[in-house]
């Protein structure tokens, strides 16, 4: 592989993330902590927010099957961003059920497949979901604060 062209690639994914519309999208689901699949699906199918969500999810699944396919270093791509892990145990846990829901087998596939294959996957993620769940109770501590 050419890491002088995966590294070029890298770049555009990195400006394609800076654009206006994709940025609204990644701040919101900063914020979305979704505790079921039916949470989640609806979210999808919100007029409101569920652009952002599905924009940013295929966004990740899309920059995943370009690694998959070998368009994009995974080395590379695992050193340059934490954030795909970020928005991937967001979902993680619902996938098998969104799958089913919409027979939709393929459904983060390749989002699963690079973040799952990850040298030390299992750990990673069981560090960042314990950051997420700190996170969420910071988030929502500030928010009670605020309202009272």
């Amino acid at each position: 592989m050419d890491k002088a062209k995966s590294a070029e690639l890298l770049i555009q994914l990195y400006d394609l993330r800076r654009e206006t519309t994709m940025r609204e999208a990644r701040n919101w689901i900063g914020t979305f902590f979704p505790k079921s699949a039916e949470e989640l699906s609806n979210t999808m199918m919100d007029p409101d927010v569920g652009g952002y969500l599905r924009m940013v999810i295929s966004y990740w699944d899309m920059a995943c099957s370009f690694v998959n396919h070998g368009a994009i270093d995974r080395e590379m791509f695992n050193d340059v961003s934490g954030e795909f892990l970020f928005v991937y145990c967001k979902i993680r846990s619902f996938i098998p059920e969104i799958r089913e829901m919409y027979d939709s087998p393929e459904w983060m596939a390749h989002f699963e497949k690079v973040v799952e294959g990850m040298p030390g996957s299992a750990e990673r993620i069981e560090k960042m979901e314990s950051w997420m769940k700190d996170f969420e109770a910071q988030m929502t501590e500030q928010a009670s604060g605020q309202a009272g």
